[in-house]
């Protein structure tokens, strides 16, 4: 009897070991990404191009508030620049289109977690970001722009200087003076509507986000000003998609190479931004990104 109670003993331990064993082995493949549409972190999930097609439908994360950019209009109907290669990616791909709000500070997320397939939402290309994303070829350049009262109007980044600057959480504008001038105080939204409203109330002295967008905005709200048109350096726009889902990528960066071919951009550009920056070549230039070349 003692001899069984020995034996089943030692049968229990090797068996919990055992389960041990499997777990870390499972653990270990998982990190090491095998092909399991895990990508980097085994966390993960994505749908490949093939699953995309067989699905019938790509789900696009846009802005709906960033006009004219990614915005809805007041039928209730999505708009702009990002939404009108949207368009053209899901029908490209022979399926339905699905597009989704998402908030500048939320983009990665939405990615890691498989809320979307492909980010389309003004995504400035950052080396950070890059550690968690994989970025397409370009579609745009922006740098970052300053908007403020024309009656207390901000023409260089210094006059910041211990002031109160507005700005949208998870933004190049936000990283870039928090790194460049820690004497301006940030006053940080979630929303671009939000941010809007608190400079329109006064509650900051200006308000920093992409040149394009601020240039926008101001044209069509009489009494600011952009002061600073341009700041920090020339960055490239450009999609997202979930870290290591490489036939996607790789679809989208033949996607954008074959639009160039059509000048496909400059045809979205005339038709979602020309109404609110011109018809000025120049400035065309100088924000559209055709076959994915700077």
């Amino acid at each position: 009897m003692k001899l069984f109670k020995k034996i089943a003993s030692l049968l229990a331990v090797s068996a919990l070991a055992l389960t041990f064993a499997g777990c870390n082995n499972s653990q270990e493949s998982g990190d090491n990404g095998s092909p399991d549409n895990a990508g980097n972190s085994g966390n993960a999930s994505f749908k490949t191009v093939d699953q995309i097609k067989e699905s019938g439908e790509v789900t696009i994360g846009v802005f709906s508030d960033k006009n004219p950019f990614g915005y809805v209009d007041n039928e209730g109907n999505y708009q702009g620049y990002d939404v009108y290669f949207a368009e053209r990616i899901a029908k490209d791909l022979g399926v339905e289109l699905k597009l989704v709000p998402v908030e500048a500070a939320s983009r990665v997320e939405f990615l890691e977690t498989s809320k979307v397939d492909i980010i389309l939402a003004n995504f400035t290309v950052t080396d950070e970001r890059a550690q968690k994303v994989d970025f397409a070829l370009p579609y745009m350049k922006v740098a970052l722009g300053v908007v403020s009262p024309e009656s207390a109007e901000i023409k260089a980044p210094e006059e910041l200087n211990g002031k109160t600057l507005i700005v949208v959480k998870g933004t190049t504008a936000e990283t870039y003076f928090t790194e460049n001038y820690p004497d301006v105080k940030l006053q940080k939204y979630d929303e671009y509507n939000e941010a809007y409203s608190a400079l329109q109330d006064g509650r900051g002295d200006a308000f920093s986000t992409d040149n394009t967008e601020v240039l926008a905005w101001a044209k069509s709200n009489p009494g600011f000003a952009v002061g600073v048109e341009s700041l920090g350096s020339i960055d490239a726009i450009a999609p997202a998609v979930t870290k290591g889902n490489e036939t996607l990528l790789k679809w989208l960066n033949e996607e954008i190479t074959a639009l160039g071919d059509e000048q496909f951009f400059h045809k979205d550009y005339d038709e979602t931004l020309a109404a609110v920056y011109g018809d000025d070549e120049a400035y065309k230039e100088n924000l559209v990104v055709e076959g994915g070349k700077m």
